[in-house]
């Protein structure tokens, strides 16, 4: 009960986005999308199924590349591994800025 009574914490505010970084993350966020999509096909049709295989195929440990492959969440980094995880497969991946 005397937890309850306590003060509330004030925590630090987090710093605004400016509009240009907003931007870019959106972009990121767009092009992580469109990747993990164009990838998930070529395992798809190369009937790559589980982890181990997936981790295999991207050259990278199995936990990491279905991470990649299902992460809900954008993380920074992630439009270059799944780059890189497109190249190792052979893909063309379309240029960012020509869209």
């Amino acid at each position: 009960m005397r937890a309850m009574n306590s003060p509330l914490i004030d925590l630090p505010a987090k710093p605004k986005l400016t509009a240009e970084d907003r931007r870019c993350r959106d972009a990121d966020r767009l092009q992580t999308i469109r990747l993990r999509m164009l990838v998930g096909q070529a395992l798809h049709d190369r009937r790559i199924k589980t982890p181990a295989d997936m981790g295999a195929a991207l050259g990278m440990p199995p936990a990491d590349a279905v991470k990649l492959m299902t992460g809900k969440q954008w993380r920074e980094g992630d439009v270059a591994l799944l780059e890189a995880a497109a190249a190792k497969l052979g893909l063309r991946v379309p240029d960012a800025a020509s869209r």
